[in-house]
């Protein structure tokens, strides 16, 4: 097997120095447009590859971005991590990623793991708001969707975006509302809470008042199922007209639920979500939601962590209500479904 080019190979087939090359594999804009070609054709023409660990050893950093998500099979970090991934490219660096398992003891390892391996720098997705670690300054630090520590915070306005929720469903009628909650371990699922029952007594002290119910689950689909069973398993003047969740998640176990115990959605009973997941598009009906923008937050969150220096303050993003087919009017009372209408009560967006 012939053996790897090395940059005296490349150095030579370019005519140039190992200094030349060196300075172009470094990025530094000093090289003169005309050798910085010959040497990215010598490149190409050998197969040259940088030794990344050599340049770690030469300056204390690797072209790569370290990200910690609390669970990777949860559809929202999955579309996040992948988002993340782009941006870095975009920016000339990889990514290695690391699941947590909502495990506070795994995060620090993993955290850890990337300070011995130099990269660049880490973004994390908290497991809980008790997370968190002394790292050295060198290595700068984005806390990205829940707060990591201390370090600055890139996510969206959960209080704005589970107020536009809210402002939904009671501008449908909705009166007897249930809210499942996320874990009261994370600042995120606190924020959405807080902001949506805080709107709910608003409206209540202006207008007409709201019977609200709230149970707490994980982000996941069985807390939404098993939650919205237990409510949805009650006589039909005791149960909620409408059903928010913290997560889409959670709305899709909740609609799984009423569909197991033949309530239909939207005419009978009224779903949301948060987070618009791409699943929250394809299931049946479609999930009225409110949509976290990963790219931005991903793109925003790398280039803070990039800056020279690091970026210091937090930074929010609105999020925007997505209206399908999974709300509707607050049915009235005594009134009947006809079986030949439609299952969707508009049109999804």
């Amino acid at each position: 097997m012939s053996k790897m080019p090395t940059v005296k190979d490349v150095a030579e087939y370019a005519g140039v120095s190992v200094g030349t090359v060196s300075r172009v594999l470094s990025g530094e804009a000093a090289v003169k447009p005309l050798l910085r070609e010959r040497v990215n054709d010598a490149i190409s023409a050998l197969g040259y590859r940088p030794n990344v660990t050599a340049r770690a050893l030469r300056t204390s950093r690797t072209d790569v971005i370290g990200l910690v998500v609390p669970d990777i099979t949860n559809p929202f970090f999955a579309q996040l991590a992948a988002s993340i991934e782009r941006a870095a490219l975009e920016c000339g660096h990889s990514l290695m990623l690391a699941s947590s398992h909502n495990d506070s003891e795994a995060e620090q390892s993993h955290v850890s793991a990337f300070l011995d391996r130099s990269v660049r720098g880490i973004i994390v997705v908290a497991s809980s708001d008790g997370s968190g670690l002394d790292l050295p300054a060198s290595v700068p630090v984005i806390s990205l969707d829940r707060r990591f520590g201390a370090f600055p915070l890139v996510s969206t306005n959960h209080a704005q975006a589970a107020a536009l929720i809210a402002d939904h469903l009671y501008g449908l009628g909705h009166r007897r509302i249930a809210y499942i909650a996320g874990p009261t371990d994370t600042e995120a699922g606190r924020m959405r809470k807080e902001a949506f029952v805080s709107r709910m007594h608003d409206f209540g002290r202006s207008g007409e008042p709201v019977e609200l119910e709230i149970s707490h689950g994980r982000f996941d689909y069985e807390s939404g199922e098993r939650i919205a069973r237990e409510l949805l398993s009650r006589p039909p003047q005791a149960r909620p007209t409408a059903i928010a969740a913290a997560s889409d998640q959670q709305a899709i176990g909740a609609l799984r639920a009423a569909r197991d115990l033949k309530i239909d959605v939207p005419r009978k009973l009224s779903v949301t979500g948060f987070d618009d997941i791409s699943l929250a598009n394809l299931v049946v009906p479609r999930l009225t939601t409110i949509r976290q923008p990963a790219d931005m937050l991903a793109r925003r969150a790398v280039s803070l962590l990039l800056e020279e220096p690091p970026g210091k303050g937090d930074e929010m993003v609105d999020g925007s209500l997505i209206v399908r087919g999974s709300s509707g009017p607050c049915p009235q009372p005594g009134a009947s479904a006809r079986k030949s209408d439609p299952i969707s009560g508009k049109p999804d967006s």
